[in-house]
């Protein structure tokens, strides 16, 4: 398994604990990972990503130039990012602010509505965690047990996000099976 995803989006959106939750998740089970992130020059409303590599080998570069994943939280970050796709590669929209489909055909794409999703569950700031469950669902990168794990290390100290991050994230699973992900 050699999976290199890019989670992209405005900062505050949450990019950066998406990568980190994958990449705890990665250590937990005992993959090599890699952590890259990369803010705009504005920290909340900039631009904001970050590559993660999770492997069963070395990790070579955290530069990832050629993904397999990619999860698109807005539209300047799918039209940046959707290029690096690999052919068959997965392209996870969030479709509540991207209203652009794809350029290519030759990669899988799912449309989550994640800050509908989190606004219909009261808070908005876990329309990523949604997100990572939607990928979770589609691909078994981590076992569930290093992803809730990751989430309480990711939010240490601010335990009390913890169980709305968790339903959030079973939330964007159970999303891949419903009328929301649209291929």
């Amino acid at each position: 398994m050699d999976e290199k995803i890019i989670f992209a989006g405005f900062g505050g959106q949450g990019i950066m604990s998406m990568g980190l939750i994958m990449s705890y998740a990665g250590m937990m089970d005992g993959k090599n990972v890699s952590w890259l992130p990369s803010y705009g020059p504005e920290m909340r409303g900039g631009t904001a990503n970050c590559h993660v590599t999770i492997s069963d080998e070395p990790v070579g570069s955290p530069i990832i130039n050629e993904a397999t994943i990619v999860v698109a939280m807005n539209r300047p970050s799918l039209e940046r990012f959707e290029k690096d796709l690999v052919a068959g590669g997965i392209l996870l929209i969030n479709s509540s602010l991207i209203d652009i489909g794809p350029q290519r055909s030759d990669i899988e794409v799912y449309r989550i509505p994640a800050n509908d999703i989190a606004n219909q569950m009261g808070n908005l700031k876990i329309a990523n965690s949604i997100m990572v469950g939607a990928l979770m669902s589609l691909k078994n990168i981590v076992s569930e047990d290093a992803v809730v794990n990751a989430f309480k290390k990711v939010f240490e100290g601010k335990e009390k996000l913890i169980p709305i991050n968790i339903q959030a994230y079973n939330r964007g699973k159970e999303s891949i099976n419903s009328q929301f992900a649209v291929k």
